[in-house]
């Protein structure tokens, strides 16, 4: 069975070995018709007279039963961790009977006013605000009025461009935030404490404006709110603001200012002199004759759209959430070659996956521990020989309740630190391999300051902003703004070296506080100084200041956006009237 899972020595491929239900060195075109039927169809059943080597409980599952089962019916790590080789099995198709709308014909051959239910649910949020207002039903009424009045605020939100039946896992991060704060905005509870976080993410300072009007109802409404966030639109509309810092990971976690929004424009915290900061647009952008040509896009809301970049520069694209900023740079780049796309999808990683595993560093680290200690370097592998043998490495012992959500402890025999005792007790100047793990990136950089091969990529996290992570940090546990930080650092060593490539971020300052910009945009910088071109899908006011090109989509989401309403240098996009980025930009230069 030529699937990764299901190699002869895997647990699922011994399920079919062991089966004594195949002669084993039969091939499979000489199958008659029955055996391929009990090899590939047949339900999960009890084995009459298994084999000794078979297992007591286990039951024999058709091929095709236990892949559906496993790989397409449910969601889990395996299904992202096999997805090529799922792609090459598998073949999607929108169902004959019912053309994706997934319902009988009983129910789809219900109309009103033409539309059957599945027409309806897929109507953009406006169509079918409009489409509802035409219907006068008494019996109704009791549908229709709540239903509009969470589609009017869908569409007062910018989410006019969603439709009811858009599935939930293609929602960006900011849709879904909306649609939960939607979900409050018309309820009567009082009394209650929202912890939002990070409600601008992946919104247009037009679109922010909306979110804190939600906030500020739900306050009058006599709940309390707090919201954390780096969004300057969003602090000023505090009535009490705490500021922790100074700095980040084990240099961060104090309170450095506590009061009202004035107060904070006066103190001495970053994030103060951060909001009080003057900005200008770039007074020298580069203007390069070399452009990139994108001819006739269409994808989306994106309709025959032709537009042109500067090469070794860095463009902006702005327009509201849902204008067609993305749809436009990803069709129109993704057939070339000499393309990184650097966005905020996790790389595929487990709890055993870390930084250093993730930057090809942690076989360097275990060598060096190795040639210094003299124990053999598969003992410095927390997946391998060095594992503690209570929690095989995992640094925590789940226990699994029935009925209850599973429970979680640090192990009690490695303290959460992953390894044998024996492990532990090997240090070099006084660092064991755990205590190394423990270690920021900055701190990392002093020790292995003489091992360039560490240093090197570790010096490329630090250019992003990441010095206060730890080396052994699980990168699951990332946020999307981290996890494309660590994606660039790869491409900032000395080694790397990347030329006459064209790098496009997807929101690159998620996350990220004001002071954290300046860092992101030296990488920037680098990358263009080594004649690469930079291409940003941005709403973040400051990195569109800084920017040598700015394209900007619009007017505003889905059917009413889509359009060029501007390409060219920044102080042109000044002057035009219907772009709403160009307010926002006039505003946040005259502050």
């Amino acid at each position: 069975i030529k699937f990764p899972s299901f190699r002869p020595d895997s647990w699922r491929g011994k399920r079919y070995l062991y089966s004594g239900l195949f002669d084993n060195d039969k091939k499979l075109k000489d199958y008659t018709e029955e055996e391929m039927n009990t090899f590939l169809y047949t339900e999960p059943t009890k084995l009459k007279n298994p084999p000794s080597n078979w297992p007591r409980t286990a039951k024999f599952e058709g091929l095709i039963h236990r892949f559906r089962r496993s790989f397409l019916l449910n969601d889990n790590f395996e299904k992202n961790k096999f997805r090529s080789d799922i792609d090459r099995v598998v073949t999607s198709k929108v169902c004959p009977t019912c053309h994706g709308k997934r319902l009988n014909q009983k129910v789809l051959s219900c109309k009103i006013n033409g539309l059957d239910i599945a027409d309806f649910t897929n109507l953009p949020i406006d169509e079918a605000i409009a489409f509802l207002e035409q219907i006068d039903s008494t019996k109704a009424k009791y549908i229709i009025e709540p239903l509009m009045q969470q589609l009017k605020s869908l569409s007062y939100i910018g989410l006019n461009y969603l439709s009811l039946s858009r599935e939930t896992p293609t929602l960006s991060g900011g849709e879904s935030q909306r649609i939960k704060l939607i979900r409050h905005l018309n309820s009567p509870l009082s009394d209650l404490v929202y912890i939002i976080d990070e409600p601008s993410v992946g919104l247009h300072p037009e679109d922010i404006q909306r979110i804190n009007e939600i906030i500020i109802s739900l306050k009058e409404k006599g709940n309390t709110v707090l919201v954390v966030e780096h969004d300057p639109d969003v602090i000023k509309i505090a009535d009490h603001v705490v500021d922790l810092g100074p700095f980040a990971g084990k240099n961060g976690g104090k309170f450095t200012f506590e009061g009202t929004y004035e107060a904070l424009l006066s103190s001495d915290t970053s994030t103060g002199k951060a909001l009080r900061r003057k900005h200008h647009l770039k007074k020298h952008p580069i203007q390069n004759e070399d452009k990139i040509h994108l001819s006739h896009i269409s994808r989306n809301n994106i309709q025959d759209v032709s537009v042109e970049l500067p090469k070794n520069a860095m463009t902006v694209v702005t327009g509201v959430a849902g204008s067609g900023k993305s749809s436009l740079i990803s069709a129109g780049f993704e057939h070339q070659d000499n393309v990184t796309f650097i966005d905020q999808k996790p790389v595929h990683a487990s709890n055993r996956s870390n930084l250093l595993t993730y930057l090809n560093i942690f076989d360097d680290v275990r060598s060096f521990f190795s040639k210094e200690t003299g124990m053999k370097k598969s003992m410095f592998s927390y997946n391998s020989e060095g594992a503690c043998p209570q929690c095989h490495g995992k640094g925590v012992l789940k226990t699994e309740l029935a009925f209850m959500p599973d429970f979680t402890q640090i192990c009690d025999v490695c303290n959460g630190t992953r390894y044998r005792p024996e492990v532990l007790e090997a240090k070099v100047d006084g660092y064991s391999i755990a205590d190394i793990l423990s270690l920021t990136v900055d701190e990392a950089i002093a020790f292995f300051n003489s091992n360039p091969k560490i240093a090197e990529p570790l010096q490329a996290l630090k250019a992003t902003g990441l010095d206060y992570m730890t080396l052994g940090q699980s990168l699951d546990t990332l946020s999307g703004g981290e996890i494309q930080r660590v994606k660039l650092s790869r491409y900032l060593t000395e080694s790397a070296s990347v030329e006459n490539q064209i790098f496009i971020f997807d929101e690159p300052t998620t996350g990220l506080h004001e002071d954290d910009i300046p860092i992101l945009l030296d990488s920037f910088n680098h990358l263009i100084a080594q004649n690469n071109t930079v291409i940003l899908i941005e709403h973040n006011l400051t990195m569109m200041t800084e920017a040598d090109w700015i394209i900007d989509i619009g007017p505003y989401a889905g059917s009413k956006g889509g359009k060029l309403l501007f390409e060219g240098l920044p102080n042109k996009l000044l002057e035009v009237d219907q772009s709403v980025t160009a307010q926002h930009l006039r505003r946040y230069l005259a502050d």
